[in-house]
């Protein structure tokens, strides 16, 4: 009865285990392509069109956008200023050109005191991180142009960073960095820390620049998102000179900080 028992059992699984070497064998010998029952079923031509078609849309696909990161009055207790910071883009989840600009617009001397606009090809190097390369023009204050080098994306436990070394055509060498903080309140209510930090690499006499870390600000924003892609937000901010930048402006009478209050918009398309 065993013996019975044992040979069924091995006849059953060489009635099923044969014919699939066999088949193995045989898509050996042809080395078949990926996806080649797809291929005899629907035809090479249809499926490599139906493949190209997936890679596309899943990383190879173009898109572009257009971000207002801050569109903000600053009230401070000697100047009101406009501030506009945001940036456009266009490409895959690879490479993409990026255009930043941020200026600032004095309301109490009616004039522009900062523009600047950022020219950038930008390069993933990680799911989070993007590694970003071009040219900056200040149109104002002084209408120079530098070399730009830099990093952009988020960093562990959701802090957005934005930074980058600058190259100016006079060989001087600064850099900034960005930081921010998304805190969920609620579906639409949340709260936005950020600070930024400035650095120079040496004295730079006719901007009133010094050696070390130049400038900081802290900062923190309540916005609410009316829509996905429209926030409108308040919030209070500090603003301050540092290092030797500090010393140079409080020798030429200038203040070296203020707290401003902040209120604006974050938009995007």
């Amino acid at each position: 009865m065993r013996l019975s028992l044992t040979l069924g059992l091995l006849l059953g699984v060489a009635t099923f285990a044969l014919p699939a070497f066999a088949q193995h064998d045989h898509h050996s010998e042809r080395e078949a392509p990926l996806w080649s029952q797809a291929d005899e079923i629907w035809g090479e031509e249809v499926m490599e069109e139906s493949r190209n078609a997936l890679v596309h849309h899943h990383g190879r696909m173009a898109t572009d956008a257009v971000e207002i990161h801050r569109f903000e009055l600053q009230s401070g207790e000697d100047e009101d200023v406009i501030l506009l910071d945001g940036d456009i883009w266009y490409g895959g989840d690879i490479n993409k050109l990026v255009v930043k600009t941020e200026a600032e617009y004095s309301l109490d001397h009616s004039e522009f005191e900062e523009i600047e606009v950022q020219a950038l090809w930008s390069h993933a190097i990680s799911p989070y991180l993007d590694v970003q390369a071009g040219i900056r023009h200040d149109f104002e204050p002084d209408g120079l142009s530098h070399a730009v080098l830099g990093l952009e994306g988020m960093l562990p436990y959701r802090f957005d960073m934005d930074g980058a070394f600058f190259l100016s055509e006079e060989g001087d060498l600064t850099a900034g960095v960005e930081l921010e903080y998304e805190l969920m309140l609620t579906q639409r209510l949340h709260i936005l820390p950020r600070a930024e930090l400035g650095w120079s690499a040496q004295d730079i006499p006719e901007l009133g620049t010094g050696e070390g870390f130049t400038n900081g600000q802290l900062g923190v924003r309540l916005a609410y998102d009316v829509i996905r892609e429209f926030a409108p937000f308040v919030g209070v901010e500090w603003q301050g000179s540092l290092g030797g930048t500090e010393n140079i402006l409080s020798a030429a009478g200038e203040d070296t900080e203020q707290t401003v209050f902040v209120i604006g918009f974050h938009a995007w398309y």
